[in-house]
């Protein structure tokens, strides 16, 4: 029998499963392979869903779980889309009603469901949905938006607010990105929202040559309602993407000038220290920062905004570590890139492994501590590879002492160091200072190098004023290799600017290779390039040899994330 929930429409033969993995016949009856089943229920501030013109600052419960209808090249979400079986024993079984009463206890506005896309949970959501409305609760979801007209117009009664993620314009575009059959279905389901006055905000992947695409989204979207806000999401290739995909924050801050010709409100998402995430006008400001993968936090809210629906929270919310929005994703890509440095590939061990720690919170807090918090250092890492080595049964001596011999090289080197370089470490602009205490810096400082002191912090950092870096002067910069401008862009900016700093002045601006600082198992090969371009005099480590070493393999950079596979 044909299945009715998305337009892949799979015909689905009894006791047998449709292509998403998700759904199963069962006697001539389409079910939820995994009802009520999810992987993440966390409060998280709405910008992190993201939603930016909705119940502005307000806390929702954001909720997950596995699996998809679409196969989009680089997806953030890939980890939870592709790797079904690894989570299915780690799932927190959680009931409609269970799940509404922790909204409540949380005090939360509404649930909202990300991470994955929620057409592979139909059932579960439509009955959520429901209970949700009953206890005045709002509840909206991220979804690609793929739904049948008879799904669409069951769920679309229960729905107060959608992010749309589209994938392109074209049929041929979503055939090549996504393997979907058409794009058709997914701009009727938007013009069926916008008739249903159902609230929606839309975003999309912006990658290097589909920039005639989303200008046809943005005139198509016009058509609509100008106030309509359409978010770029400048392509970070995980996965297997390839990275001559990604486009620049320069290239992207152009494209947004040129969609905001069609459209009043065009943010930029995945570039921190960008101005367009800011919304303003003559009677309102709202600023923004970057608060991880797809994300926004809110930094200041001026005046009134009439484009705003429903009342704005004067009380911000604080997502823990790596908890809330696309982090997560992030999170256990660092944690199968540990094992995958221990030689754990397999999807068992693996599967053994992501149930264990998603249990509770307790490891993956830790896990974040080690890597900013201001009471850690470098060997705290080893306490983390020790532990993921005792749940796969791995041996960590052979990795643990690859960092151990390059940390005393460098501790009995720099005694050499007579006077300290003022370092400074940003993400995207060089007005994103990444914080003091974050695990970059302390690659940093471990070579001898002096750290901006922050008097606030963020994740991963805030926006700072251009008269504060002028006044720091740092020696050297060091751009974060995961999201990143160029060299050659970020001292245009600060020509452009008017920040004359040292690091410019004498061209000690350095993008530091994917991989090499925050997150990656390979830390301390960025540990051994920020020790060689800062004090050349003192340390001269062959880095290419050492990570043959290391991986029996070159250095290549092929994507962002941070493993390299699950057998």
């Amino acid at each position: 029998m044909k299945c009715h929930i998305c337009e892949f429409r799979c015909n689905i033969e009894n006791s047998k499963i449709g292509s998403c993995g998700m759904y199963q016949n069962i006697n001539g009856q389409i079910t939820e392979r995994f009802k009520n089943s999810y992987l993440f229920v966390n409060p998280i501030s709405i910008e992190t869903q993201p939603m930016l013109h909705f119940f502005v600052n307000h806390k929702f419960l954001q909720i997950g779980s596995v699996g998809c209808n679409f196969k989009c090249e680089g997806c953030v979400s890939n980890i939870f889309v592709k790797y079904i079986d690894i989570y299915k024993n780690a799932f927190k079984k959680l009931s409609a009603q269970e799940i509404v009463q922790k909204a409540l206890e949380e005090n939360c506005k509404g649930i909202s469901f990300g991470i994955n896309e929620p057409t592979m949970h139909y059932f579960s959501l439509l009955e959520l949905a429901k209970i949700a409305k009953e206890n005045k609760l709002l509840f909206g979801i991220s979804t690609n938006l793929y739904y049948t007209k008879e799904s669409l117009f069951q769920l679309i009664k229960y729905l107060d607010f959608v992010n749309v993620g589209l994938k392109g314009y074209t049929k041929e575009t979503y055939r090549k990105f996504c393997k979907a059959p058409d794009s058709k279905p997914v701009y009727r389901n938007i013009v069926y929202l916008f008739k249903n006055n159902v609230y929606f905000e839309v975003s999309i992947v912006y990658s290097k040559g589909v920039e005639n695409e989303l200008i046809n989204v943005a005139k198509f979207l016009s058509k609509l309602s100008k106030q309509i806000p359409l978010q770029i999401m400048r392509f970070i290739p995980f996965d297997k993407a390839s990275g001559e995909l990604e486009p620049s924050i320069k290239e992207s801050e152009n494209l947004v000038e040129e969609l905001k010709k069609h459209l009043d409100y065009v943010y930029l998402f995945n570039s921190p220290g960008t101005k367009y995430l800011d919304t303003n006008s003559d009677n309102f400001d709202i600023k923004r920062s970057f608060y991880g993968p797809m994300g926004a936090h809110i930094i200041s809210i001026k005046g009134k905004p009439n484009c705003i629906i429903g009342d704005i929270s004067k009380k911000d919310y604080e997502e823990d570590g790596f908890f809330g929005g696309y982090r997560i994703t992030r999170a256990l890509e660092m944690v199968i890139g540990i094992l995958n440095a221990l030689n754990v590939t397999d999807k068992k061990t693996i599967a053994s492994v992501i149930t264990e720690i998603l249990k509770d919170k307790t490891f993956l807090n830790f896990f974040h501590e080690t890597q900013d918090d201001i009471n850690s250092n470098l060997e705290n890492y080893f306490d983390i590879v020790e532990l993921l080595a005792k749940l796969s049964n791995a041996n960590p001596k052979k990795l643990i002492d690859f960092y151990k011999e390059i940390l005393d090289d460098i501790k009995l080197k720099r005694k050499k160091i007579d006077k300290k370089l003022k370092s400074y470490y940003v993400m995207g602009t060089p007005i994103f200072a990444l914080n003091t205490h974050r695990f970059e810096n302390k690659l940093t400082s471990f070579v001898g190098l002096e750290v901006l002191k922050l008097e606030k912090e963020g994740k991963p950092g805030i926006n700072i004023s251009k008269e504060t870096l002028i006044s720091y002067n740092p020696d050297i910069v060091f751009i974060s290799g995961f999201i990143s401008c160029k060299t050659e862009d970020f001292i245009d900016y600060c020509q452009n600017h008017n920040i004359n700093i040292n690091a410019t002045k004498y061209k000690k601006v350095y993008k530091l290779p994917f991989g090499w600082d925050f997150g990656s198992v390979e830390w301390i090969f960025g540990l051994m390039y920020i020790a060689n371009v800062a004090y050349p005099h003192i340390y001269n480590f062959n880095i290419e040899s050492k990570y043959f070493l290391f991986n029996n393999k070159k250095y290549t950079p092929l994507n962002k994330s941070f493993y390299t596979g699950i057998g």
